[in-house]
């Protein structure tokens, strides 16, 4: 299965994706709070797919998603955003 870095500044939600993931039989390799993690994390565990949250410190989803995409190779990014 793929290996996925999750990444939202709600631990509970990063909590929840990883364990509906793990039941998936995908693996979680990494985790993040914001989006200058997600590019971070990104670079360091090239993982198959990326969850990424929209709003977040330090450095919002679509700024990450931009340095993400940027990159040599095919970036597989899901983008979320909880509704208010």
């Amino acid at each position: 299965m793929a290996d996925i870095l999750v990444v939202d500044d709600a631990k509970f939600m990063r909590m929840t994706l990883t364990s509906i993931l793990g039941k998936g039989n995908h693996e979680v390799v990494g985790q993040g709070e914001n989006g200058q993690e997600a590019v971070d994390k990104f670079n360091e565990l090239q993982p198959d797919l990326i969850t990424l949250y929209i709003t977040m410190p330090v450095k919002n989803g679509i700024e990450a998603l931009k340095e993400i995409k940027a990159k040599p190779g095919e970036a597989r990014v899901i983008m979320s955003h909880r509704a208010a």
